[in-house]
Formats: structure tokens, C-alpha cells, sequence
């Protein structure tokens, strides 16, 4: 294995379900988890002498999307025909585009390790109508549910330029996020609105010579976790197979595989077909599309800041460390409350730390987004300038920020009622000061002492002094009095 090197060759194809209310070439409703086969007509399940007619909104959230992914949009776009059988596929044949896709050579920058991005090119993004779904779990016979049948997809195509499951795994998050900051998928990939499906294989060094592996797509994978993990597996697989059997391109088609979850390894399906087995041809019963400047400068109009560029903003204009700023712009709408929070007067650290530590667990606990928890940013601004001015402390902000999940009260308010504005009176608190250090003599000899245990007896009395003020003397002035009282070298 010494005189042995490889490199992982990764390219995906993505399916992301797009946001709109009916299907693409029919009027049915699109809806999650309804009873099997309810949401069907004659269009979408290919009874003859039916016409098809585009959904405008799904062409327009698709060419949003490959805005978004920095694609180059052509003024006309067809639709083809794409002949399989499939139970689930009632035409024996699927609505797609072929050789005239709606955009085409984009790309993607996607985070790596220190803080850098990597450019992973995207060959084409097109639209294309869903299959329905087949159900094996109901007994000794396969069942078909053509309720997903018709749903507008976007299949996004990139260039084989990822090279681990790492950067895999990178590239689903930030397509997530991008497709859910410009609104036209919810993403969810629980309810399969994000599907990936990546092609791998090893290029080897052996001896000098490069040898390249079968290619294997696994197939509609709907989870980071599995994603990431079948690739390294096939990674490995494949490594072990062409050191067994010597095995390259040039002895076997591309190959299918699915993903079994429970024993996280690959598993054969069949030989993949290529284009030519799927004769396609263009669609005659839709017409194709042109879009003109005017049309296509109106959609881009709905563009917004994307989630990467205003992650770097955070970094470098608000010096939120990377992993903060990640974590603030995972939902469009934190990133924007954050974002006006701190432009209404509050500090951005402090008001990541409120969003992410006690925003982030109690939009956990209610099962939401944390902007849908109700604060608006000039409360939270407040909150946050109150901790900063010493008004109240950082642990009574995590308690005034629960409250104002609750009720919706102004943060002074809260923290009026509930005594923890924190007394600034120096003349009250060196009161208090000199009661602790008259009860604690030990202590005060430690601190006078110096040495190791000087320290720890220093924050012995400044906790006795905020427990005898009930936690409402000003901790800052409280350490200034000691300070003063006992001077260190």
C-alpha cells in the first residue's frame, strides 16, 4: 500500500422540491402526509387525452434558484420526454428537460475548514416533474401512492469536484440554506424535499499508473448524516475492491446503489442506464419557454443577501467568531433579527449569546424557528444594552429573555418586577462589603496573605456580598470596593 495514493471523485445530483402550492402541470394540491392517493386527476396520473399546463410559479421559483447559484439563464427552454417504466410512474414516462435545461454552468461556494470556501461548479439546474412513491411495508405486494406525482422538482447537477463526504455534507447544508433564505423550498428533509444522490469513485496512483474506478450513484439519500456516511463508505468499498480484484471503469458500467441506515453500508441495485436508453424526445404537449429581460430582472429582483456572504458579514463587520456566525445565519430569519437587533444599539455578541444559548433552547422546546418565538429586535437590543450598562446581569437576561417569550413584556418592565435591577449604589454596597468582611476573617487573611489562595478568597467575598444583597448589587463596583480595600501586587 506504500506506492499507493487515491483521490475521491464525488459529483451530485440534487432534487429539491419546489414551494409551491399545486403541482406543475396540474391544478392538485400539494400536501404532506394526506391519505394515499387523494390529491390525484386525470393529468397527473396519465389517463389519455389530457393536456398538461405549466405552473408560472414553479418555472419562476426555479430560475430564482439557479440565480441564486450563480447560473447563466438562456431566453428558451424546452421540455422533453423522458420514456421509463416505473409502477410509480403511471405515463411510462416523466416531464423533464434534456438537451435545452433552463440554466446552466453556475457554481456554489461552500465552507471548509479555517475559515476558507471551496468552489464546487454546477453543470446545469432544470426542471422536472416527480415520480409517486412506492410502499413495501403494507404486506406481501407493493403499494403506489400518486399523491407526489407531478410535484415540481428542481435536479441540480454539479461537477464531480467534491473530494470527501465532508465536503459533501457541506454542500447539502449550504444548498439548504440558500433555497430556504430565497423561499422557493421549505427543504425539509424529513419529508423528502431535498434528495441527494451522489456519483463516487476513486482516481489511484499504483506504481505510477492512474486507474479509475466504476463510478457507483447511491441513491435518494434524505439526511446530512447519511449522506456524509455513504460516501465514506463507498470510499472505502471501492478502495477494497480494486485492491482485490483490479476492477477499473474501463471492466464495468456505472452502477446503482441504495443506502441501508441500519447496517451504514451500500448496497447493489442495478446497472445504470444511460441517456440513450431513456429516448428522449421533446415534450409536444407543452410549449417552450422564453423568457425576456424584463421577466428575468423581476425575479432576480427577489434575491436576497445569501446565507454564505452574510455569514462572512457577521464575521468581519460584527467579529462574531465563524462558528457564531454560522449558527446565527442557519435560518434567514435569526440572521435577520440578529441583524436588526444589533443595528437598534445591541452589542453582537451579546445578543448571539442570547439568541443561541436561551433562544436556541427554548425554540427547541417549541419546536420552531427562533425569530417565531415573537421578540422583535428593539426589545432584544434593550435587553442586551441592559446587560451591557450593568443594569442587571448576564444570568438575570437569560431569565428576563424567557419571560418575554412568554408574555411579551418590555425587558425593564420584567426586570422591575421581578427585583433584578442591579444596585449600582456604591455607598449601600460597601456597606454590605464591610459586613462580609468583618464575618469572614479566614478569608480575609488569605486574601491579605497573597499567594494561591489569595484569588479564590477574593471571589469567596464578592459571592458573599452578592448573596447578601440577594443578587442585586452591581458585581463590578462589589470587585472595585474589594479592590480598593485589599490591593493587589
Amino acid at each position: 500500500m506504500s506506492d499507493l495514493t487515491y483521490k475521491v471523485i464525488v459529483g451530485l445530483e440534487i432534487h429539491v422540491q419546489l414551494k409551491t402550492n399545486t403541482k406543475i402541470f396540474c391544478g392538485c394540491e400539494l400536501a404532506f402526509g394526506a391519505e394515499p392517493n387523494t390529491h390525484v386527476c386525470p393529468v397527473c396520473i396519465g389517463m389519455p387525452g389530457v393536456m398538461p399546463v405549466m405552473n408560472k410559479k414553479a418555472y419562476e421559483y426555479s430560475v430564482l434558484a439557479a440565480l441564486a447559484l450563480n447560473c447563466n439563464i438562456p431566453a428558451f427552454t424546452k421540455w422533453d420526454r423522458k420514456s421509463y417504466y416505473y409502477p410509480d410512474l403511471p405515463k411510462n414516462y416523466q416531464i423533464s428537460q434534456y438537451d435545452l435545461p433552463m440554466s446552466e454552468n453556475g457554481f456554489i461556494d461552500i465552507p471548509i475548514e479555517g475559515g476558507e470556501t471551496k468552489r464546487i461548479r454546477i453543470i446545469r439546474a432544470h426542471l422536472e416533474e416527480d415520480a409517486g412513491k412506492n410502499t413495501h411495508t403494507l404486506g406481501n405486494f407493493s403499494a403506489i401512492d400518486l399523491n407526489r406525482t407531478g410535484t415540481p422538482l428542481l435536479e441540480i447537477v454539479t461537477e464531480p469536484d467534491l473530494s470527501s463526504g465532508t465536503e459533501v455534507r457541506a454542500l447539502a447544508i449550504e444548498l439548504q440554506r440558500i433555497v430556504r433564505y430565497i423561499g422557493v423550498s421549505h427543504a425539509d428533509m424529513q419529508k423528502g424535499h431535498m434528495r441527494f444522490e451522489p456519483n463516487v469513485n476513486l482516481h489511484i496512483t499504483k506504481d505510477g499508473k492512474v486507474y479509475e474506478t466504476p463510478i457507483s450513484e447511491i441513491k435518494n439519500l434524505n439526511s446530512f448524516r447519511a449522506l456524509e456516511r455513504s460516501v465514506n463508505y463507498e470510499v472505502r468499498r471501492q478502495l477494497d475492491d480494486f485492491m482485490e480484484s483490479g476492477r477499473t471503469m474501463e471492466m464495468g458500467n456505472k452502477k446503482t446503489f441504495g443506502w441501508d441506515d441500519v447496517n451504514e453500508r451500500t448496497v447493489l441495485q442495478r446497472e445504470k442506464e444511460e441517456a440513450h436508453d431513456y429516448r428522449y424526445f421533446p415534450e409536444p404537449d407543452l410549449v417552450p419557454i422564453e423568457i425576456d429581460d424584463d421577466w428575468l430582472t423581476e425575479i432576480r429582483s427577489r434575491l436576497c443577501e445569501l446565507p454564505l456572504e452574510k455569514q462572512k458579514r457577521f464575521v468581519d463587520e460584527y467579529k462574531l467568531s465563524d462558528y457564531d456566525a454560522g449558527v446565527i445565519t442557519a435560518e434567514k430569519s435569526t440572521a435577520d433579527l440578529f441583524d436588526d437587533a444589533v443595528k437598534a444599539g445591541g452589542t453582537p455578541k451579546r445578543i448571539c449569546n442570547l439568541l443561541t444559548q436561551v433562544g436556541g433552547k427554548l425554540a427547541n422546546e417549541a419546536g420552531c424557528s427562533i425569530a417565531e418565538l415573537g421578540l422583535d429586535a428593539e426589545s432584544l437590543a434593550k435587553l442586551a444594552k441592559m446587560v451591557d450598562s450593568s443594569e442587571i446581569s448576564a444570568t438575570a437576561s437569560m431569565t428576563i429573555f424567557e419571560e418575554m417569550v412568554k408574555t411579551q413584556k418590555d425587558p425593564e418592565a420584567i426586570a422591575k418586577e421581578k427585583n433584578l435591577i442591579q444596585s449600582s449604589d456604591s455607598g449601600e454596597i460597601e456597606a454590605m462589603v464591610d459586613e462580609v468582611i468583618a464575618a469572614n476573617q479566614k478569608a480575609v487573611d488569605e486574601v491579605t496573605a497573597g499567594g494561591k489562595k489569595s484569588k479564590k478568597a477574593m471571589g469567596f467575598l464578592l459571592g458573599q456580598v452578592m448573596q447578601k444583597s440577594k443578587g442585586q448589587a452591581n458585581p463590578k463596583i462589589i470587585s472595585e470596593i474589594l479592590n480598593e480595600k485589599f490591593p493587589q501586587d
